[in-house]
């Protein structure tokens, strides 16, 4: 019985002679269509409360939800969610600083689990929604955007290492976690 071979350019690891590495394009294709969905769902919930685009009530309108639901100061809330949405999604789709990215996603999908807790599991009131973006979102930050993302062109990013993925999810469950309880 012999050992299978490996071809000394083609490892786990590395990239295969044609660029598409050992297991193929597949699983950077599947990335970047995840990527590009959750960031297109994640970008327009952030214009729709940034510039009242797609239906959305604005910052105003946001903000007299946000402060009907018990957060404090909830214009500032308004900006901060839609701002962490809309450049969370953009990001996303392109890519960059992906960790950090769905970690902004997760983060505030976190909230709206929160908000949304006590309406079940289904849609429309449940939470089904909300989980799917933010285990989709934490998928991402664990690993990585594959190699069709901007993060390609950044070289402490350019090989995802998990641990940047960890961190970003601790800072999002942390953050996530104190503006909780500032809602109170």
């Amino acid at each position: 019985m012999t050992a299978p071979s490996t071809s000394p350019t083609s490892t786990p690891d590395t990239e295969g002679p044609d660029g598409a590495g050992p297991r193929g394009a597949g699983p950077d294709a599947g990335l970047l269509l995840l990527r590009i969905a959750v960031g297109a769902i994640m970008a327009a919930h952030g214009a729709q409360k940034l510039f009242g685009w797609f239906g959305g009530g604005g910052i105003d309108g946001t903000a007299q939800f946000f402060t009907s639901v018990g957060y404090p100061a909830g214009e500032a809330m308004a900006t901060v969610a839609a701002l962490t949405e809309t450049f969370g999604g953009l990001a996303l789709i392109l890519g960059l600083l992906t960790p950090l990215a769905a970690a902004a996603v997760t983060g505030t999908m976190i909230n709206a689990l929160a908000v949304k807790w006590n309406g079940g599991f289904f849609s429309p009131d449940g939470v089904e929604y909300e989980l799917l973006l933010v285990a989709a979102a934490a998928a991402l930050a664990l690993t990585g955007p594959g190699r069709l993302a901007a993060d390609r062109a950044l070289p402490p990013l350019r090989e995802h290492r998990t641990t940047h993925g960890v961190g970003a999810l601790a800072l999002a469950v942390i953050t996530a976690g104190v503006v909780l309880l500032l809602r109170g």
